[in-house]
């Protein structure tokens, strides 16, 4: 066989069951076990034919001299690059996308979904919401807290609510908030944010942006940020602490190096962007990560992009072992995406 030529039809079914075998059992597999779960009768001879050509190939490794083999990563990806989605149950389509239409906002649900990945495959769900390039007004809010701050609102065309504290050198009473409030959204309701805060600019610089007494407060509340969100993805995960129970062969220290990238939402980020880059729609498997770091190299990212309608873009996926349930995590997160997908606000 050469590395490049597809695996022959024997092989091919071979190398399937040892894989299904091992996820089952997680214990090296050898010959006379797959000779017993075939239909088709073959010899445990053959098969260890069959297999030594299949570490030749780089699909299987053997621990020990007298043990087993066990699937590689090569083997892995083969494994869950041959498998189809399985059919999303109709009640249990119809119950998530309820539940996610009981919550109000675009954060709150992309928050929901890696609970919701979490319980469903009992590895850690991950979630980000995408915000737009050129996010569009709908509507602010400004609420006095005292000190001389504030808290600005800013809801988005694309259902995103931000929430933040401004810090002013002077107090700015409620009936001056009100004014300023009423005048973002009369005359900058639908504009960019970035465009929006330009004009806000440009206005002031004329002096002819409100009545002289708010002007002032009005430049107070541009010079601390008023129209200006952060535009990084708003990135969700949960269970973490599984990894603790999985079968990673990972020293204590390397454990450790993975809790703490896992830690870092520019890690996970990084994760979600280099390995789930298809359209809105594609379920994506990637075998082995330690493109993004070395203590991921036996994790497996199986996620899609999914455009929420009228929302921006999120990232869902499910992080696990190289050994996991494939069809049961793909089910899960095909399942979560479309629930997101149709739920309504």
């Amino acid at each position: 066989m050469k590395s490049d030529a597809p695996l022959k039809s024997r092989h091919n079914e071979i190398l399937y069951s040892i894989v299904r075998t091992y996820i089952e059992s997680g214990e090296p597999v050898g010959s006379r076990t797959i000779s017993k779960r075939r239909y088709e009768a073959l010899s445990p001879a053959s098969i260890r034919n069959v297999m030594a050509d299949l570490a030749d190939e780089g699909y299987l490794s053997q621990p020990h001299t007298s043990a087993g083999r066990v699937p590689t990563e090569k083997a892995f990806r083969f494994y869950a690059a041959s498998l189809a989605v399985s059919r999303i149950p109709a009640a249990e389509s119809e119950r998530l996308r309820d539940e996610f239409s009981g919550l109000p906002t675009v954060e709150a649900r992309v928050e929901r979904s890696s609970y919701v990945l979490m319980e469903l495959t009992r590895n850690v769900g991950l979630a980000a919401a995408i915000p737009a390039l050129a996010q569009e007004l709908d509507h602010l809010e400004l609420v006095a807290l005292g000190d001389s701050r504030v808290l600005m609102i800013l809801v988005t065309r694309d259902q995103m609510v931000r929430n933040r504290v401004l810090a002013l050198n002077e107090p700015v009473s409620a009936e001056e908030l009100i004014s300023i409030r009423n005048y973002v959204n009369r005359d900058f309701g639908g504009w960019q944010l970035g465009a929006a805060r330009r004009e806000l600019l440009r206005r002031m610089a004329e002096e002819r942006a409100l009545y002289a007494v708010v002007e002032r407060k009005l430049e107070l509340l541009y010079q601390k940020g008023l129209l200006e969100v952060d535009t990084s993805p708003d990135v969700h995960m949960e269970g973490a602490s599984n990894l603790l129970g999985l079968d990673l062969h990972l020293t204590r220290e390397k454990l450790r190096e993975l809790l703490h990238a896992l830690e870092e939402k520019t890690r996970l980020i990084e994760l979600l962007d280099r390995f789930l880059e298809q359209p809105s729609g594609e379920l994506q498997v990637h075998v082995g990560l330690e493109q993004v770091h070395p203590a991921m190299k036996d994790l497996v990212l199986i996620g899609m992009t999914v455009r929420m309608g009228g929302g921006p873009p999120a990232k869902v996926a499910v992080l696990g072992p190289m050994r996991m349930q494939y069809e049961r995590v793909m089910a899960a997160v095909l399942q979560t995406s479309r629930a997101l997908e149709n739920a309504q606000f």
